[in-house]
């Protein structure tokens, strides 16, 4: 198979991951954030009982009672973000979102991949392979979608300092 013929089948795997022809104003930014999780509720309230037929609990006794009253759950915080629209992130954060779209591409090893989120303004994001976790050819063909991913990942996030 000639250079020319794996180039363009890896260019056009790479266009397909990363979009493909889709105009920048249609692509909406990555999922930064999860909703907290919620308890499933099994139908009955929470009820204080009377101060005049509970005995004083012990500090010993503290992990088996009910607590008094339930607390609000608060909402998340909400996400900073820049004048421009870029919601600003900590590197670790980056780190999680550039690794999570590396693990959509084929043969991506399940373990031993780190990205490491380093820079300021125009951050920048490495990847490195543990010993044996991938061949040399999935890591360099890795490596090579890397500047594509963190170019499209800087148009919605700021490394948060």
């Amino acid at each position: 198979m000639s250079d020319d013929v794996k180039d363009a089948g890896l260019v056009a795997m790479i266009s397909s991951i990363l979009g493909g022809n889709k105009r920048a104003d249609t692509v909406a930014p990555p999922p930064l954030t999860e909703a907290p999780s919620t308890a499933p509720t099994n139908g009955f309230e929470l009820v204080e009982p009377s101060t005049s037929d509970r005995a004083p609990a012990e500090p010993d006794d503290a992990p088996d009672t009910v607590p008094a009253a339930a607390k609000p759950v608060e909402p998340p915080a909400k996400v900073a973000t820049t004048p421009d629209g870029k919601q600003l992130l900590p590197a670790e954060a980056i780190a999680d979102l550039v690794l999570g779209e590396l693990r959509k591409l084929e043969n991506f090893p399940a373990t031993g991949a780190s990205v490491t989120v380093y820079g300021y303004r125009h951050w920048n994001a490495m990847i490195t392979f543990a010993p044996f976790s991938t061949t040399f050819q999935n890591a360099t063909r890795f490596r090579q979608a890397m500047p594509d991913l963190v170019f499209k990942l800087r148009r919605f996030v700021e490394l948060e300092i």
